[in-house]
């Protein structure tokens, strides 16, 4: 639960100038008199963190708010940090993902609340409150696609392909149009690694190239 008795900080890390202004905006309306710290790019506020970690400080804030699609990597990364490094920090992603993939990863990560950016302003101000109650912050549409999903069936059917988790997000990826470095920064992996997943999907599926790698996703509803 946050803490109202004292100063407020928040980590803001958004690479988009007007979102971020739009951001600081919600934040303030919601916690008057919060002190927010900004950043545009995932490294400068790695970086940040680690030289208060270096210098043994508190972490003085107790609010992160992350966008995904940062220019230099994944936000979520900046979830996994902070639970390692500093777990009394609350992590929330604002986002125009809406998809399970990003959703569930963020979820997995450590993210305390995931929010859109599309929303109302005056409802986002509100779902951001709700953290003062100890509750999670998510967009209306997010907590119906969780109850959705834990409202499917609790054995799913194995893929006919016996592809991973991991395995179909890459090849989503890739029937996206997006290339191997691409995928690889959106799953917050090394290239290698995805190049080694397109290597056996292709096996899998029994399919030699991007086309028929884009028609098969296209067969399983993945685009």
């Amino acid at each position: 639960m946050m803490n109202r008795t004292t100063s407020r900080l928040c980590l803001l890390v958004e690479d988009q100038p007007r979102t971020r202004d739009w951001l600081l905006g919600v934040l303030t309306a919601a916690f008057p008199g919060i002190g927010v710290v900004t950043f545009a790019r995932l490294a400068e506020a790695v970086a940040w963190l680690d030289e208060r970690k270096a210098a043994n400080d508190a972490p003085g804030f107790d609010l992160a708010l992350i966008d995904l699609g940062l220019p230099d990597g994944p936000g979520v990364n900046l979830v996994r940090k902070l639970v390692d490094d500093w777990p009394t920090v609350m992590p929330v992603i604002a986002t125009i993902y809406d998809d399970d993939a990003h959703l569930f990863e963020a979820l997995a990560a450590g993210a305390r609340g995931y929010v859109l950016k599309d929303e109302e302003p005056d409802l986002l101000v509100g779902i951001l409150r709700r953290l003062d109650r100890g509750e999670p912050s998510l967009s209306p549409s997010i907590a119906h696609r969780l109850l959705a999903h834990f409202r499917k069936a609790p054995a799913p059917e194995r893929d006919e392909a016996g592809l991973t988790p991991r395995e179909t997000e890459t090849l989503t990826l890739l029937a996206r149009g997006l290339t191997v470095a691409e995928a690889a920064e959106r799953m917050g992996l090394k290239p290698q690694t995805v190049a080694s997943y397109v290597k056996v999907i292709y096996q899998k599926l029994s399919i030699s190239n991007r086309a028929e790698a884009t028609r098969e996703a296209v067969r399983r509803g993945l685009c």
